[in-house]
This record gives structure tokens, sequence and C-alpha cells, in this order.
């Protein structure tokens, strides 16, 4: 029986990659990164892989739209802030070191919610301002 739910778990894995190819849009990408992420999770690691697949798979899909990160690029460009140098891979959902300085992204930028960002490693780095969880890296 185990056996049994681990190939249709496996199937459903296969089925869902080629959706998740065809989204356009970051709320659906993350979605579908959400969903792809909970059933591959499911098939390595149970119920648990399925919820650490599911955070791992939005998190791919990126809070931002192309509109949105080419405003907020825009914006970073223009304040000609320094990179910070650190030695730690910059990962989306862990914090930033306590020694990299966040700056606030302004409402005149027009996103959603309120996020901060910094330079690292000569990335703009999208941030959460409550936690310095890195949301996003923009290209």
């Amino acid at each position: 029986m185990r056996n049994h739910a681990l190939s249709s778990a496996a199937i459903l894995t296969l089925l869902a990659l080629p959706l998740a190819a065809c989204q356009s849009s970051t709320e659906t990408g993350a979605a579908t990164g959400a969903a792809g992420g909970a059933v591959a999770g499911a098939v390595i690691g149970g119920p648990v892989g399925a919820v650490v697949g599911g955070v791992a798979g939005a998190a791919v899909g990126g809070v931002l739209t192309a509109e949105e990160q080419n405003r907020v690029h825009t914006y970073v460009v223009a304040q000609r802030r320094p990179t910070m140098r650190v030695t730690e891979e910059v990962t989306v959902g862990q914090p930033l070191p306590p020694r990299v300085r966040l700056y606030p992204v302004p409402q005149s930028v027009g996103l959603r919610n309120p996020y901060s960002y910094t330079i690292v490693n000569d990335q703009t780095v999208l941030v959460d301002p409550q936690t310095r969880t890195v949301v996003q890296v923009i290209q």
C-alpha cells in the first residue's frame, strides 16, 4: 500500500511540473511553486516534507511582479547605495546578518507591502524589515 501511495505522489509531481512552466504571473507562479513543492516534499518526506516543500516552492515564485521588480531596480540604482560584502550565501527565506544595513523602499515605488532593500555582493535584495528575512533577490 505504501508503494502505491508513493507512486501516486510521484505521478502527481510529474503532472504538476508542466503546469508550473506555463504560469506567467507572480501570484500564480508562487501558488504553483507551493503546490509543486508540497507534492515533491510529500514524496520525499511525507506530511512534514509536504509543508516544507510547499513553503520552499512558494519562495521560488517570488513576491514581486516583473513591473514591480523593474520599479524597485530603478529606484535602487538611483539611490547609489554601497554593496555589502558577505561570505554567507544570500538565500530567500533566511535572515541577513545583523551587520547588513537595510534601507526602506518608499511607498512611492508602489509595492503592495512595506519592504526594505539592501545591496549584498552586487545583488539587490528585498527584505522583510520586521524579520530581516530575504524575500526576493532582484536581478
